[in-house]
């Protein structure tokens, strides 16, 4: 998560608007002007975390980061994210291709498919500090859900790195330069935590549908989901609307889930009494995120909103405080034009901790809950607690759903989730 404030977003978007002229020129210029761009593939990033690697960063080392577009197109380009960190980050080299099906390895890519990038004609780039930057766009095929796989060549240490901690998809670390080894060998270090610097990937196609952006905490991120499987619901989600698409355009599902996210308090703030004593890695509050995670993605059209547990177990929120978080996110995405679609809480009693998990905090859940359902202000609400409850007893998961720990889904949830969706209000 980002810590937002007036003049970052001006300089983002400035930079994002430069950005974009250059590459639309560009565009002209290979006869694809009425193309469009379309965010098909994002993760919610934030600043390196005190201590361990993403702290000290990276030297000559080599990140291969395998992630899932959405939808696909004819021509791609990636942006990088610096915006957490504290010095400039030199990009030594970077590619892209898609991934050997015929290895079992998620770290061979397709040598016939790899593709250097470039950043305004060069092969390599700086991000300053508080910065993002964008590829220029590649001629690479990507079908719709086809994997595609990201390496990025450090040679300068970077400082704490900008990341997503939570990929539940094995990421790779090696040293030297390997952004072109077809084999993945190399690459040392087998990562399930982060995606380095990488926070979306843009496709460019004859029409686009928009973007779907959910903003999300674990249960959007997918924890305890199967690695390396694409099972968050989101991904899911993106899945059925690519079956019920046929030939046609569909939107892109953009996850900005950041697993311990908080409507009204910052990742490194401790909470559940002490128990958790906070983290970069979770992030800053939700509300500070939205002109980075949400706002900022390409053609972005509709956003989900799935927050608000956190708030209630860890934080001993008050309804009212939530609610009030909750509608300030409708307020400023309707304001841009967007859909706003919130979900409801869903049930964590047996969650193991103090006080996690008290009589006066579920009351708190049924009240946000009960306003969520009664409310007109949203464009729709997803009712995902009544999805995911046990009809015997309303404050838990119902077992044949529940991953074991009493708060998050597992794959058969996070289906039933995705399956509840009605298409007609994310089309």
């Amino acid at each position: 998560m980002r810590v937002s404030s007036s003049w970052r977003a001006v300089a983002v978007t400035a930079a994002l608007t430069l950005a974009g002229s250059t590459l639309a020129g560009a565009s002209s210029g290979s006869g694809h002007h009425d193309d469009e761009w379309v965010g098909t593939w994002a993760t919610a990033v934030t600043h390196g975390n005190a201590t361990g690697s993403t702290n000290l960063g990276l030297t000559d080392q080599s990140v291969r980061l395998v992630v899932r577009p959405t939808v696909g197109g004819d021509r791609i380009r990636i942006r990088l994210s610096n915006i957490y960190g504290e010095k400039t980050v030199t990009v030594a080299a970077a590619t892209v291709a898609k991934p050997n099906k015929a290895t079992p390895e998620l770290s061979d890519i397709d040598p016939n498919t790899l593709k250097t990038l470039t950043f305004n004609g060069s092969g390599t780039a700086s991000m300053v500090k508080g910065s993002e930057m964008l590829s220029d766009p590649v001629n690479l095929r990507l079908g719709d859900l086809d994997d595609l796989v990201v390496s990025l060549y450090f040679q300068d240490n970077t400082g704490p790195t900008t990341f997503h901690g939570s990929s539940i998809q094995d990421n790779f670390v090696g040293p030297s330069n390997l952004v072109n080894d077809p084999g993945g060998a190399a690459y040392t270090l087998t990562r399930r935590c982060c995606f380095f610097f990488l926070s979306g990937v843009d496709v460019q196609t004859e029409k686009s549908a928009g973007s779907i952006v959910v903003l999300g905490d674990s249960i959007s991120d997918g924890t305890n989901s199967t690695p390396n499987a694409n099972n968050r619901w989101p991904d899911q989600l993106a899945e059925r609307l690519a079956a019920a698409a046929g030939h046609k355009a569909f939107p892109s599902v953009l996850n900005a889930g950041l697993a311990g996210s908080r409507l009204n308090h910052e990742g490194t703030e401790p909470s559940d009494n002490g128990v958790f004593p906070g983290f970069n890695e979770v992030g800053v509050n939700s509300l500070a995120r939205l002109n980075e995670d949400v706002f900022a993605q390409t053609d972005v059209r509709t956003v989900i909103t799935e927050l608000g547990i956190n708030d209630i177990w860890m934080s001993d929120d008050s309804a009212a405080e939530i609610i009030g978080a909750l509608r300030q996110v409708n307020a400023q995405s309707k304001e841009r034009g967007l859909r706003s679609l919130v979900t409801t809480i869903t049930p964590f009693e047996g969650l193991s901790g103090t006080d996690t998990w008290t009589p006066a905090k579920e009351a708190t859940r049924q009240a946000v809950n009960s306003y969520l359902r009664s409310s007109h202000e949203f464009d729709g609400v997803l009712d995902f607690d009544k999805v995911l409850r046990d009809p015997a007893a309303p404050s838990k998961l119902k077992a044949a759903l529940d991953s074991g720990d009493h708060i998050h889904p597992n794959d058969a949830g996070y289906q039933a989730l995705a399956a509840s969706i009605p298409l007609n209000l994310v089309r």
